[in-house]
């Protein structure tokens, strides 16, 4: 077992899953990958199994009953690493809007002079690639509200393809974390934020998905939009 996990979360997911698998391991870095997937009627849980007799000490696979949303699954891969020896955690999306490669430098970041490390779109202009203008105006600005509302001072907090180090997510109550979707992602790094730990943004460039299916939909632009709202007025019960 090595020091560093890689979370890949699925559902439906059969495309793109044996790929993103190689490519991560392909960059020859010390890790291990979960997927967590939520019975995906697709077969992507058995495409996993069957990549295990290839990476029989370095992917593993948990299988839960319910999709229960992207937070949950999350929360169930820190809970599993948490209870196992990983200094260093990330997550990352299965489709290749994460781009395997960042893994390395972002892990430098995360060993050299960060406790949560966040593969930005935004650090540096805004680097999305085969996404409609609607959906990057969605995005850019929903990180603008989230700043503004929280103070947070970073410019990707809806990011998805972010690292911690274990001593926070230790920190951090997962079994009271709030929500599912964008919401999540703004939560874990707001209540990383409030608690003093360093967060740093490391230019990444996001591609929209090419196969498979987006996740995104309204309630999960609401919940980011309202639970903003809910984490600002309740920052005393995070610190």
């Amino acid at each position: 077992m090595e020091n560093t996990l890689i979370i890949i979360p699925t559902y439906n997911e059969i495309e793109n899953i044996q790929p993103i698998i190689e490519a991560v391991f392909e960059n020859n870095l010390p890790l291990d990958v979960l997927v967590v997937d939520d019975q995906s009627p697709d077969g992507t849980a058995d495409r996993v199994i069957q990549m295990m007799k290839i990476f029989p000490k370095q992917l593993f696979l948990e299988s839960r009953v319910d999709k229960k949303g992207l937070g949950a699954a999350y929360v169930h891969g820190f809970n599993w690493a948490l209870a196992r020896d990983y200094h260093y955690i990330f997550e990352m999306d299965a489709d290749f809007s994460h781009d395997p490669k960042e893994l390395g430098p972002m892990l430098s970041i995360l060993k050299e002079k960060a406790d949560l490390v966040v593969g930005s779109r935004y650090i540096e202009g805004v680097n999305v690639v085969n996404w409609p203008m609607s959906r990057v105006l969605l995005s850019y600005f929903a990180s603008l509200y989230v700043r503004l509302i929280t103070g947070i001072p970073i410019k990707d907090s809806t990011a998805g393809f972010v690292g911690y180090r274990r001593v926070v997510l230790e920190s951090i109550n997962l079994n009271q974390v709030k929500f599912v979707g964008y919401a999540f992602q703004i939560e874990l790094k707001y209540k990383s934020w409030l608690k003093k730990f360093k967060l740093v943004e490391h230019p990444i460039v996001f591609i929209n998905r090419v196969k498979g299916k987006s996740k995104m939909n309204g309630s999960i632009i609401l919940e980011a939009l309202f639970g903003v709202l809910f984490l600002r007025f309740n920052k005393r019960k995070f610190r």
